[in-house]
């Protein structure tokens, strides 16, 4: 029998809860079996092969805990409008890209966001098949809640013009928007979406990531497009794939982990469809739009736990967060172990302090994006503009969440904000809410292990590094290496100078980023 080797990696600072001062990491095969200083660990293993880490740091690798994979790959070949500035700038992206379309192909784009353009104005559909001429293009807003689609796509897809949320000039919403991107989605040749896929795993292995969760759905992607994913996701070059699927009381499909992730209660606060229980402060005729009831929540609750499969719910507004925890209640009465499946809800901005009460006893995983406060938060951001200062200053609650005992699992909702785990690190700690933000410790836990936990793996030591762990990290090239300080509003061990927690790289506003040198899973190097 084959033995597997032994590899030592030396000279370098390890991010373990035993040892603030290690510098050596031994692993053998796929697991760690070993972690403590130079010396020693030359001595234990002086057959292993060694790398030198020439002082670099040594982590937990990070989950990404909500992805939606061949969106953001179309991004390499399609149109980002993420940088545009304003509706002509969109438009001169558009009208640049459409000229290498194929005949039949449609052009994808994603990305505009009018709260910052001058007067919030958007281009109308008039302007953009102007721009575009005979090219079918769909141009999802940042939230991929709405989208500005051209009168070739249309022509292509008659049935967005009968549903609910069509405008005759503007961007289409609901229902309307859901059948625009099913036919974008279905307009893709399978070519197209291996290179998409490709190009996306490949990124998030580039930025340390080490398994993602895909949120698909019949309005996201389709099932042939997560079939595909979770086949690139099981081979070995890439990360580890958890696939959800957003649709109620179906079948699993093959390979995926759960029916959830996007299955929506409600749309989102930038298009204005997150479900509110108070107007819009810009638009007080509207309170958004519920998809769900609680009866229809319950229902798929009670299958889920019936079937022990995780389910889980899209919801940003509180009117939205109130139809889930009235669905958790019907479904808690009609079958025991609801809080032991350990459900998910997606992003969850919006929670008061009985409302959190209430999640950390029916045991939830809240899946949230702290880069969405980087974008949208602040006095004069997307959240204020929607809400008003009052509502706007509570939103995304992770310090809330954390003391109340909710599992946080930190993700970008990539391509809506970028795949950029240190960053949205550094923004749960940098809060735009004074005393909304968490620790650093506790913010990376929650993008490391917490995106293991929220999948179901709970064995104590995946995502970390401690002896026993698997070999899931990753090396990064860092200034400077910080402890946090002691909070003098907690007294907790994990506060306390003597308790020797481990240090971080620096998350200070002027800190350059770590650079990601190498990202191992389970002992088999994904990127280097």
């Amino acid at each position: 029998m084959v033995q597997p080797k032994t590899t030592l990696l030396t000279g370098g600072h390890i991010y373990t809860p035993g040892d603030p001062d290690a510098t050596a990491m031994a692993i053998t095969g796929d697991t760690v079996v070993w972690i403590g200083q130079d010396g020693p660990a030359r001595a234990l293993y002086p057959d292993a092969e060694h790398r030198d880490l020439d002082g670099a740091f040594v982590a937990p690798a990070f989950v990404d805990a909500h992805v939606h994979a061949t969106a953001t790959g179309l991004l390499t070949e399609g149109v980002d409008l993420r940088a545009a500035g304003s509706a002509q700038d969109c438009l001169a992206l558009l009208r640049a890209a459409a000229a290498g379309v194929p005949e039949g192909g449609v052009l994808w784009a994603h990305g505009w966001d009018e709260s910052g353009w001058p007067g919030q104005r958007i281009p109308s559909r008039a302007e953009l098949d102007e721009a575009v001429g005979h090219t079918a293009v769909y141009a999802s807003r940042i939230d991929a809640h709405s989208a500005l689609v051209s009168g070739a796509l249309l022509a292509a897809a008659p049935d967005v013009r009968e549903s609910e949320g069509w405008s005759d000039g503007g961007p289409v919403t609901k229902a309307a928007h859901h059948a625009a991107r099913a036919h974008a989605i279905g307009a893709l040749s399978g070519p197209q979406r291996e290179r998409a896929q490709r190009a996306f795993l490949a990124e998030a292995a580039a930025q340390g990531i080490a398994a993602v969760h895909e949120c698909s759905g019949p309005e996201i992607a389709g099932r042939s497009d997560l079939a595909a994913l979770l086949e690139l996701g099981a081979g070995p070059e890439f990360p580890d794939v958890t696939g959800y699927w957003g649709q109620r009381s179906v079948a699993l499909p093959e390979g995926a982990h759960g029916l959830g992730g996007d299955l929506f209660v409600d749309g989102a606060l930038g298009s204005r469809t997150a479900a509110l229980r108070e107007p819009y402060t810009d638009a007080p005729d509207s309170r958004g739009t519920r998809y769900l009831d609680a009866e229809q929540i319950a229902e798929h609750l009670v299958d889920c736990t019936r079937s022990r499969i995780q389910a889980g719910f899209h919801v940003i507004g509180d009117a939205a967060l109130e139809e889930i925890l009235a669905g958790f209640a019907l479904a808690r009465e009609r079958i025991e172990g609801v809080a032991m499946r350990r459900h998910r809800l997606e992003h969850l901005e919006m929670a008061g302090a009985e409302q959190i009460a209430a999640l950390a006893e029916l045991g939830v995983v809240a899946s949230v994006q702290p880069l969405f406060d980087r974008a949208w938060g602040g006095d004069s951001g997307m959240y204020t503009q929607r809400l008003g200062a009052d509502r706007a200053a509570a939103m995304n609650p992770f310090a809330a969440l954390a003391a109340a005992g909710v599992i946080l699992a930190f993700g970008s909702d990539s391509p809506v904000t970028p795949m950029r785990p240190w960053e949205a690190v550094r923004a749960a700690v940098h809060h735009r809410t004074p005393g909304s933000g968490i620790s650093p410790r506790a913010a990376f836990a929650a993008h490391t292990r917490g995106g293991w936990r929220a999948a179901g793996v709970d064995d104590g030591v995946t995502g970390t590094l401690v002896p026993g762990a698997p070999a899931t990290y990753a090396v990064w090239e860092v200034e400077e290496l910080v402890s946090a300080p002691a909070d003098e509003r907690v007294q907790r061990w994990s506060t306390d100078p003597r308790a020797r927690v481990p240090a971080l790289p620096s998350l200070a506003a002027d800190a350059a980023p770590p650079r990601c040198l190498a990202t191992v899973l389970r002992g088999t190097a994904i990127h280097a």
